[in-house]
């Protein structure tokens, strides 16, 4: 779908009418009927590319909504309400607006990066509304369908991070109604599967014309994954396991995906999913069911794979494929431990045998020769994890790292860094950009619905299946296969398969893990050694502004 992004359309915008904050979002209040003329798939171009850009004219300036554009893109505020306060990840620099909140789980109805979250949902949604309702009869059901399902996906996301969430689903100026979780879970229930017949049959967008518009294997993903959590969303009353396995099953089953399983130029089967070419390579492409899809000329952002490549690297580092180094974020030991035991087992270089060695690190085959010699280069840790998934690197390019910060977060060396996600090529070609990345973002990818129906199988007491379902896992990253399934093998296989995927404080808040003082991480609850927490963190608070200005409104427990 790479004409999808070529251009975006400028389309008439009338106030958001969905939250009270029409005037914070700084959008003007423009009638339709008497706005330019617009292309209708250009209009159906933008309603794709909120998901990839900020505004209209690139990384920054005339932005979709007021404030620092490169904070307020949709795949940056989702990952950080789901990353930076779980046992992935940490934020080096805690002197940024509103992260230690994050960090320690200690946020409040007035948090800045929560109602951001909020607004650009919120916004979206505007502009889906807006498109439905003057397209409906006048282009085809299926394109019409796609933009349904883009606006279950963000209602999805309000479900998800608030277990509640403002509703609209006409297009003008009336405020927005309110749902709570059971409300708004039989909402998205009834509206995916009354679009899944509608959307194109699942795989017919997984081809390189057409990759990252939403077909009914879209849908089907969203629906399985919604119903995993269905127990959490609506606090118990709905139980849909059965259905995650149902909606999984269409998925694996239709032969229009497969795992990303063959080696490439040095490159794991799983590794090539997350790399620059993931939108041509066959190979990652079979296993990407719906993308968010990313440019490095044609959608420059700070809030896409720009954001996740860019923040996890450092530079002196090897392997880079890109000049944008923004030396951010670093994994906790805890991701490390879901790979050694001991996280103390994972090869690192040490500053005492960087000193003793006196090998220069300038030049990147420098530094390449030293982590040979030293340790901590991201072929040796995994080969001792023994589990292609563990893409680290604990070197000498950029300093010496520890394990973890100990008592105090004072910067990016205070873990090993991630390199999971990365702007170089498995085809071994260039970049089209030194400073924006050109990755896809995989929204839902095949692997998840495997996982998906392994823990509702085993949810439901069929071990046997839940087992065959998590070795495929197991086998594709070459990793020792289990032989029992348990709570902690499914809530740390989650972790080994999808981590800095935007989704771990949800899988932790279904394993009833996230707030619990049976399961801590690095300083969960400001304590360095972490402690358990209030269980109203499980749910985000709607932000004090929005309840103030919108009477339909109702807070969420405990903020």
């Amino acid at each position: 779908m790479k004409h999808i992004f070529i251009k975006t359309a400028v389309a008439g915008l009338m106030a958001l009418g969905l939250a009270s904050c029409a005037d914070d979002l700084n959008i003007s209040s423009i009638d339709p009927n008497t706005s330019s003329a617009y292309d209708p798939q250009e209009l159906l171009a933008k309603q794709y590319a909120t998901l990839a850009v900020t505004g209209q004219v690139g990384p920054n300036g005339n932005g979709d909504i007021s404030g620092d554009e490169g904070e307020i893109g949709f795949w940056r505020l989702i990952f950080n309400l789901q990353e930076l306060c779980t046992d992935e990840c940490i934020w080096a620099w805690q002197d940024n607006e509103d992260i230690p909140a994050l960090t320690y789980i200690a946020w409040s109805s007035s948090s800045t990066r929560v109602n951001w979250a909020w607004q650009r949902l919120a916004f979206n949604i505007t502009l889906f509304n807006q498109f439905i309702y003057e397209q409906t009869g006048k282009m085809d059901d299926d394109i019409v369908a796609e933009v349904r399902f883009l606006r279950a996906l963000h209602y999805w996301e309000f479900l998800d991070l608030f277990h509640a969430g403002p509703f609209k689903v006409d297009f003008n100026f009336e405020l927005a109604g309110y749902k709570n979780g059971a409300e708004l879970y039989a909402w998205l229930d009834q509206e995916l599967t009354e679009i899944e017949s509608q959307l194109k049959p699942a795989g017919t967008y997984n081809n390189s014309s057409n990759f990252g518009r939403a077909d009914a294997g879209a849908a089907y993903a969203l629906h399985a994954r919604l119903a995993l959590n269905a127990e959490a969303y609506t606090n118990g009353a709905v139980k849909d396991y059965q259905k995650a396995i149902d909606y999984s099953n269409k998925v694996i089953s239709c032969g229009a995906y497969d795992l990303s399983r063959t080696a490439k130029n040095g490159y794991s089967g799983y590794a090539q999913v997350f790399m620059g070419d993931n939108d041509y390579n066959p190979e990652a492409m079979k296993e990407i069911i719906f993308p968010i899809r990313q440019d490095g000329v044609k959608t420059q952002s700070y809030a896409g794979s720009t954001y996740l490549i860019a923040a996890t690297r450092g530079a002196g580092m090897p392997y880079l494929g890109t000049s944008a180094v923004w030396t951010c974020i670093f994994a906790r030991q805890n991701l490390i431990a879901k790979f050694f035991n001991n996280p103390a087992d994972c090869p690192a270089a040490t500053a005492d045998e960087l000193e003793a060695s006196e090998l220069p690190t300038g030049t990147e085959a420098e530094v390449i020769a030293a982590d040979n010699q030293l340790g901590g280069s991201t072929t040796e840790i995994l080969a001792a994890a023994n589990d292609d998934r563990a893409l680290f690197y604990a070197g000498v390019g950029g300093g010496t790292r520890t394990v973890s910060p100990g008592k105090q977060i004072t910067g990016w060396l205070n873990g090993y860094s991630i390199v999971k996600w990365q702007n170089l090529r498995a085809d071994q070609s260039n970049p089209s950009n030194a400073s924006f990345m050109d990755t896809d973002i995989p929204l839902f990818r095949l692997a998840e619905m495997y996982l998906t129906r392994a823990e509702a199988e085993w949810r439901l007491g069929q071990n046997d299946k839940a087992l065959a379902d998590l070795n495929e896992l197991r086998n594709r990253a070459h990793a020792p296969v289990f032989t029992s399934v348990t709570e902690d093998i499914l809530c740390d296989e989650w972790c080994r398969e999808f981590y800095l995927e935007g989704r771990r404080r949800s899988d932790l808040v279904r394993f009833g893990r996230f707030t619990s003082s049976k399961y801590l991480w690095d300083f969960k609850g400001t304590v360095p050694a972490g402690t358990g927490v209030d269980s109203h963190y499980n749910v985000y608070p709607l932000p004090a502004d929005e309840v103030a200005g919108n009477p339909a409104l109702v807070q969420n427990p405990g903020y």
